[in-house]
């Protein structure tokens, strides 16, 4: 009696420790590693912070600032990707892939673009609404000046009375020195079948330049 019982013992850890091993090879066949990177669609560029979440798991990762990341998972899994600015994408895992690792690149479309600032004011009516039109000082914003700042008249000024910093003095001592040496030991042209050297002296002479020096004398 003893042995039978013992022989069912024997015969069922045999059959328990079998059916363990096989559900585990099991679950680690179906365990698999995905390795990507996320890029935009139309550029191929890195798309940085994409959050990559398993669904109705908890557990995920987010990609670097290359646009890498990489997740453990199990084959069926559905992958969802999100960014900001982007639409959100998901990703079924194929039961059919062969070994534990797994390359893929997911591309992501722009979705959401910057509109210019909107300001919303209580419309005035009647004689409030004249003064309004005639006298509200509505400030300009960003793009506004931005344009402003940048326009020809304002950079022309910029460029006109902006003092020259170090390096531009630097470089125009430099010039200037290697003009004098070009010369050195000759007479230097005096310019006089310059046009551009006449104009500046009938301006001169219009402006009276000689006629102050001379009572000054």
């Amino acid at each position: 009696m003893r042995s039978h019982y013992k022989l069912f013992v024997a015969t069922f850890l045999v059959c328990f420790l079998g059916l363990a091993a096989t559900a585990q090879n099991h679950f680690w066949d179906n365990v698999i590693q995905i390795t990507g990177v996320t890029m935009t669609a139309d550029s191929l560029r890195a798309v940085p912070d994409v959050t990559i979440e398993v669904k109705n798991k908890d557990r995920g990762t987010y990609s670097s600032k290359y646009g890498v990341f990489s997740l453990v998972c199990s084959k069926g899994d559905t992958l969802s990707f999100s960014a900001v600015g982007f639409r959100p994408k998901d990703y079924v895992i194929s039961r059919n892939i062969e070994g534990q690792y797994f390359n893929m690149v997911q591309l992501m479309v722009q979705d959401t673009f910057f509109l210019p600032e909107t300001i919303i004011r209580p419309l005035p009516y009647g004689d409030e609404f004249d003064y309004a039109f005639k006298y509200w000082d509505i400030p300009d914003d960003k793009y506004a000046v931005a344009q402003k700042n940048t326009s020809k008249r304002a950079m022309a000024y910029l460029m006109q009375n902006t003092p020259k910093d170090g390096r531009e003095n630097q470089a125009y001592y430099q010039a200037d020195q290697a003009r004098q040496g070009y010369y050195y030991g000759q007479q230097r042209p005096i310019g006089i079948f310059n046009p551009f050297k006449w104009g500046e002296f009938f301006n001169a002479w219009k402006r009276g330049d000689f006629k102050r020096k001379n009572n000054n004398n």
